[in-house]
């Protein structure tokens, strides 16, 4: 798309009113008025905001783009096992004939074991992946295929009498390996939807990245069907930056709800990553594993660009030893608006203040980005900046609203850069990347009613999408 335009009459974050132009993948003048020049592509803004590009600070693009042919089998598309059974019967399965499918909660159907899932489907094998993202359910056809029964990962939940329940926490990488081959899905949807939404670049949270991952994350990037720069916290210690594709960020640890590491053994990956020169990205997503977090960090001691990924819950007495480390916290307030109302019923009520904390974390002096987690949480930036301004659940109760943050400071955790979430936020200036996002409306009015209408022009050194509408 278009590398060389003009943009007249946009509205700058300090609400000047100015045209900016992009030449040759920067922009090359910004002022009050900016004469056409031959040829060049003008777009009338009329006093929309225009901002730096927006960062996802946690993703996963393969699992996302995965989601995307996957049957839907969760709230808010499935809420009792009719609903899950006529998903699993609609399903189209793949070239292999297995089904896929995500977003599945216990609200739907209880615990779903093999038995369960026969009872739904026992014609296909079928895998089903909790909305957490950490666990995968198998019917008995799916579990014979891999072999469950003859299989020794710590992540197999067995019975009284040892067998396999169908149930595998935290196994992706071993599951994919018994899996039918298959190459990565196609990242050129990801890359259109997050260009519609003003996204311009990613941190991918997926830990243990095979190769086969590296080179189809390369490959679209190469090609230009994911047009958002990439950075990766799963990429192996000591990779390279994959011809300039993508960059390595910090090496992902994730501490596992289902079962946490000898404490020894945390403090040893964490020095490990050091010592190679890259600090580290910890899933930490309950109190325990907050715990032994803080304690490992302290032990292997901090770097530079450590950072601690969900926070979902941070007892206020931790705040203090989070911002004495230096790390960074990236969280994701739009669970709270898409789950909310389950928080407000399972979640003990003195816990509740400490869920996704964001404005306390900020006045301590800790470094806060917000983020998706897409597929597991909600895509939408917007959305997102609105749950960490409102704090709303799904039925309109407010949780916790003393860590409400402002719109600004809200949009602010978007916008700096993917190698120092919490940062400043990026500027623009003559001379820098065409990293852009122009917005239908101005800045307040769009802050006042976020939505993923918001955007009517992305560019990441040219056009990647553009609304007419």
């Amino acid at each position: 798309m278009t590398e060389r335009f003009l943009l007249r009459d946009a509205e700058l974050p300090d609400g000047r009113r100015a045209d900016v132009r992009v030449r040759d993948g920067r922009v090359a003048d910004i002022a009050p008025s900016v004469p056409r020049e031959a040829g060049e592509e003008v777009v009338e803004c009329g006093g929309g905001a225009l901002l730096p590009g927006l960062v996802d600070h946690h993703l996963h693009l393969h699992a996302l783009a995965a989601a995307r042919r996957s049957a839907r089998c969760g709230p808010p598309d499935v809420a009792d096992r009719a609903g899950l059974a006529a998903a699993l019967a609609a399903a189209v399965p793949d070239r292999h004939g297995w089904v896929r499918g995500t977003g599945y909660h216990e609200s739907v159907a209880g615990d779903l074991t093999s038995a369960a899932l026969d009872a739904l489907d026992a014609r296909r094998p079928v895998r089903v992946q909790h909305r957490s993202g950490a666990m995968w359910m198998l019917n008995t056809r799916a579990a014979r295929a891999v072999r469950l029964d003859e299989a020794d990962h710590p992540g197999i939940e067995r019975d009284a009498a040892g067998a396999p329940t169908g149930r595998i926490w935290r196994a992706d990488a071993w599951l994919r390996s018994r899996l039918p081959s298959a190459a990565p899905p196609d990242l050129a949807g990801v890359g259109r939807e997050l260009a519609r939404l003003g996204v311009t670049a990613v941190t991918d949270a997926t830990p243990e990245l095979s190769a086969e991952a590296l080179a189809s994350i390369a490959a679209a990037r190469r090609d230009g069907t994911l047009p958002q720069r990439v950075h990766l916290l799963g990429a192996p210690l000591g990779a390279s930056d994959g011809e300039g594709r993508w960059t390595p960020g910090p090496w992902k640890i994730v501490l596992a709800d289902s079962g946490l590491p000898a404490f020894d053994d945390l403090t040893e990956r964490i020095r490990a990553a050091h010592a190679a020169g890259r600090p580290v990205a910890v899933h930490a997503v309950t109190r325990e594993a907050l715990v032994l977090l803080l304690a490992a960090l302290r032990a292997a001691g901090p770097v530079p660009g450590d950072r601690i990924e969900h926070a979902a819950l941070v007892p206020p007495e931790l705040t203090g030893e989070i911002a004495a480390l230096g790390a960074a916290v990236v969280t994701q307030p739009g669970f709270l608006a898409d789950r909310g109302d389950d928080y407000a019923r399972d979640v003990p009520a003195e816990d509740r203040p400490d869920l996704y904390r964001c404005r306390s974390l900020a006045a301590a002096g800790i470094p806060v980005a917000l983020s998706s987690d897409a597929p597991y949480g909600p895509l939408d930036p917007w959305a997102v900046i609105a749950a960490a301004v409102r704090r709303e659940t799904p039925d309109g109760r407010v949780l916790n609203p003393a860590e409400r943050l402002p719109p600004r400071a809200a949009l602010d955790a978007c916008l700096a850069p993917p190698d120092d979430p919490g940062g400043p936020p990026r500027r623009l200036r003559p001379g820098g990347p065409a990293d852009l996002v122009l917005l239908r409306h101005g800045l307040d009015a769009t802050l006042a009613e976020p939505g993923a209408d918001a955007v009517r022009l992305t560019a990441s050194g040219r056009i990647i999408y553009q609304s007419f509408g």
